[in-house]
């Protein structure tokens, strides 16, 4: 293996010297961790080439889930505004600052990934109920 300078701006050097600390190992070993979980998942190509507004971003919990390209906007989220909420594409759009192709593109993914989603909404329901008992 070849050596690689790497300089890092100097508060995430100190952030990242904390956190390889924290859990026993040097710091190149935790960058080296980093590079790898990185490349892994930009490996797993989940994103759907029938549908290129719509990407896989790893959530706060490792989950994958999709949203619109470019926003922070889930797929669920509009779902659920168009079936539970009745709301129309175009109304979704207006509520959301996108355009009505975007979310006509979004309920196609939709369609498309129909299991996939509606398992997320269902546990989201159920974690929902819990927190509100």
């Amino acid at each position: 293996m070849l050596p690689y300078s790497l300089k890092l701006p100097p508060q995430l050097q100190q952030e990242a010297e904390k956190y390889a600390t924290d859990q026993g190992i040097t710091l190149d070993n935790l960058i080296i961790w980093a590079i790898a979980e990185k490349i892994g998942s930009l490996k797993q190509k989940l994103d759907d080439p029938n549908f290129p507004d719509i990407v896989y971003c790893r959530n706060i919990e490792g989950e994958m889930i999709p949203k619109l390209r470019g926003t922070n906007i889930q797929v669920k989220t509009l779902v659920i505004a168009i079936q539970n909420w009745r709301l129309t594409p175009k109304q979704v759009a207006d509520e959301y600052g996108i355009n009505e192709e975007q979310v006509i593109n979004i309920m196609a993914f939709y369609e498309s990934h129909r299991q996939e989603i509606d398992a997320v909404i269902a546990t989201d329901k159920i974690i929902e109920s819990i927190y509100n008992d």
